[in-house]
């Protein structure tokens, strides 16, 4: 779960976005009470043969030298993951409010894998535990963090899934007196690890006894055991963010002593450098005592000249330098001292201008193997727990990819021939629009070669009811995404995307820079947006149809860091609100509010329906009527769609907890705006109400001559009417029961 600790250092970064798609008069429902998986071999779909019979059993999962990720048997595989905290909490204890009995670790592994998920991502802190022994050393890990990475570990590779884990994060991390760290107890850990000795050798120590001590439940140990796909150095730090600004005190003047060093290195003496800067001064200089000031970041992402300037350009580079030589030091050791072949990446953070510094936070990523982002996506939230809670007042928007797809959390700014992967994410709730999101990313993922995103998160083993946020207060958990209308659309989308239905682009855009470039802040050419976090941006950018935005969209966009400056942009085929992948199997309308993709073995879309014509792609048509759904049809033997013997049908609907209501509301963003949005009138309580479906389906196969509705776990629950049509079936999706029906033939 995501640290509540941080929902009261919230960013106000610009304005707001009006509500897409709200409705007073709710759709006609069901309850959504699925029983609990047997998997049963009467299923007639399962995904866990997707998946290795033992993780890692052909070795370590190693990249491929132009971006994307290989099994150690050489096969080339893309990841679909999730954020899991199952297992997390030992020993577990009920809550009044919260479910009754434990979450079964072994059992949800099997529920991931039936469902597509190949990789699941540890988002721990074993950093010493002061809370449970408060007179912990510095050195000592946090055991139970430990004991809860390896028994997942030795659960997931049992099912064919692969582990990330990300072991520490600066936010909940906490001082004692006792460990004599300069700046003290109330200091945030913040950007120290990459700078602070004393910090970095205990963090070795935490990853020595991690990683090499053997794991019980393996029997060998974590450095040794190839089911770990991925090591993230830490989660959400960086020089390069509004943090930076809170490092003040001994901690500053000892970064400022390590930048003077640096200077003076690079420019033959320290007085050389204050010469080139045209002796511009900082806050913070005391050159005798060779101790160098910062600007505040903020004039990092402005236009400046001169010798301030060129110091600014300066601190740039020491601040990236600083985190590229952190980020290569720790992963020397877990190579060489810890004996650990798994891939490293450095981090997954944002920066304080998305137009002049993420270029530098990417550059010093390139230390190790992979690199990451975390992006949200979702409308503004405001209550008194907004950061991990809804409750009854509580004022929201709903926000459609469909309406804004420049805000796509997948829209990323790659680096050329490096993996990316998105390390969190979700349609953060209270969202009406959570169906498209697997669709969406599924598809754009495969057109633009992100190779893994992973859904946040997860503490049940199955589906998450609607239940209390902290399983005390009366209120409606908000960091989930096991519910109907996402992992629903699991089964389908994962399938799309990890067998590569959806065919990878070319470069869209390939800009060429020099690091001289990156250094003096110049505007790139197209930057990804600052990636919405909700527990950081109370609200977000203006929503504005940018124009450049599209590119990513149309294929990969990507830097390379060297030679001139140079942009080579691929001819669009998008026209006005219409925009089309370069592979032409993707497009999307944010005016029209739809996206339809169109593959040999894959065909769906997610839409606004009502009022729309029917979706008439290759071989299937898509007849809606629901305010907003997603319909897939993926063929499940491998086959065209057009000659398949077998084809799951998918389709989700939105999904409230029963009782919940919402009325028309003002938003007041502070300092005289508003915006019109939301307000949560009753959060409602278990189980899902799912509107009923009003889809009906026409196929060009003439061969299927079947159809069976499913239940949740993809047991057969009855016979579908389909209708004889010239070259094919027609049918009418089940209105309510179901989210799948599998056509089958002879």
């Amino acid at each position: 779960m995501r640290f509540t600790a941080f929902a009261s250092a919230l960013l106000v970064l610009g304005a707001c976005q009006p509500p897409t798609g709200a409705q007073d008069a709710p759709a006609k429902t069901w309850a959504f009470e699925p029983a609990r998986d047997t998997f049963s071999k009467d299923a007639l779909w399962d995904l866990r043969s997707l998946n290795e019979p033992v993780a890692g059993q052909s070795g370590y999962v190693t990249t491929d030298g132009r971006g994307g990720f290989r099994l150690g048997n050489g096969e080339p595989v893309r990841f679909w993951c999730v954020n899991s905290m199952v297992g997390r909490e030992k020993p577990w204890v009920p809550r009044p409010l919260g479910r009754q009995t434990e979450p079964d670790l072994a059992h949800h592994a099997r529920w991931l894998a039936k469902r597509g998920v190949n990789m699941v991502r540890l988002h721990a802190q074993i950093s010493p535990d002061l809370e449970g022994n408060p007179q912990a050393k510095l050195e000592d890990i946090n055991a139970k963090e430990r004991d809860w990475i390896w028994r997942a570990i030795a659960a997931y590779k049992k099912e064919g899934i692969y582990l990330t884990v990300s072991p520490y994060w600066g936010v909940p991390m906490k001082f004692a007196s006792h460990w004599g760290v300069a700046g003290g107890t109330g200091q945030s850990a913040l950007g120290l690890l990459y700078f602070d000795e004393k910090l970095q050798a205990a963090y070795k120590a935490w990853l020595r006894a991690l990683f090499t001590e053997t794991n019980p439940h393996t029997g060998i140990a974590l450095a040794k055991d190839p089911a770990l796909a991925l090591f993230q150095i830490q989660n959400e730090d960086s020089l390069l963010f509004w943090t930076v600004n809170a490092i003040q005190g001994e901690q500053r003047r000892n970064l400022g002593r390590k930048f003077a060093a640096w200077a003076g290195r690079k420019h033959g003496g320290l007085d050389q450098a204050l010469a080139l800067w045209d002796r511009a001064s900082a806050e913070g200089d005391d050159v005798p005592a060779g101790v160098l000031g910062f600007y505040n970041v903020w004039e990092m992402t402005q236009d400046r000249q001169g010798g301030m300037d060129r110091r600014l350009s300066d601190q740039l580079e020491f601040w990236a330098s600083t985190m590229h030589e952190f980020n290569k030091e720790i992963g020397r050791f877990v190579r060489e001292d810890l004996g650990c072949k798994a891939l490293v990446n450095a981090g997954n953070w944002r920066t304080a201008s998305s137009e002049r510094l993420y270029d530098a936070e990417r550059w010093s990523y390139t230390a190790n193997d992979v690199d990451a982002v975390n992006h949200y996506f979702g409308g503004i939230h405001r209550g008194d727990n907004e950061g991990w809670a809804i409750v009854n007042g509580d004022r929201f928007t709903s926000v459609s990819a469909l309406r804004e797809p420049w805000r796509l959390p997948i829209n990323v700014r790659q680096t050329r021939n490096r993996p990316i992967l998105v390390t969190e994410s979700a349609w953060v709730p209270p969202n009406d629009f959570g169906s498209e999101g697997p669709f969406l990313i599924a598809a754009y993922s495969a057109l633009n070669g992100v190779d893994g995103y992973y859904w946040f998160a997860t503490g049940d083993d199955e589906w998450t009811p609607p239940t209390s946020a902290n399983g005390y207060m009366p209120s409606l958990m908000k960091w989930t995404f096991a519910t109907p209308d996402v992992v629903g659309g699991f089964p389908g989308a994962a399938l799309m995307f990890r067998r590569g239905d959806v065919k990878e682009a070319p470069h869209a855009l390939l800009e060429t820079r020099p690091l001289q470039d990156v250094w003096d802040r110049k505007p790139v050419a197209l930057a990804e947006e600052a990636g919405f976090d909700p527990n950081r941006d109370i609200t977000q950018t203006v929503a504005r149809a940018r124009p450049d935005a599209r590119t990513f969209l149309e294929g990969p966009v990507a830097v390379e860091w060297s030679g001139s400056p140079a942009v080579n942009r691929a001819a669009s085929k998008s026209e006005g609100s219409l925009i089309r992948s370069l592979t032409g199997e993707i497009q999307l309308d944010y005016a029209k509010g739809y996206c339809t993709v169109d593959t040999p073995r894959t065909q769906g879309v997610s839409a606004f329906f009502q009022g729309s014509q029917p979706f008439v792609l290759s071989t299937v048509t898509f007849e809606g009527g629901n305010e907003h759904a997603t319909a897939l049809a993926v063929s499940l033997d491998g086959q065209p769609i057009a000659t398949s013997k077998k084809v799951l049908i998918q389709v989700t609907t939105q999904s409230r907890p029963t009782g919940w209501k919402d009325e028309a509301a003002t938003i007041d963003l502070g300092e005289g705006r508003t915006t019109p949005g939301r307000r949560v009138v009753n959060y409602g309580a278990a189980p899902w109400q799912l509107a009923e479906a009003a889809m009906k389906v026409t196929i060009k196969n003439a061969s299927l001559t079947k159809a069976t509705r499913l239940d949740a776990n993809a047991m057969p629950t009855g016979s579908v009417p389909i209708e004889k049509v010239a070259g094919g079936i027609r049918f009418e999706f089940p209105k309510s029961g179901s989210l799948l029906v599998v056509l089958q033939g002879p």
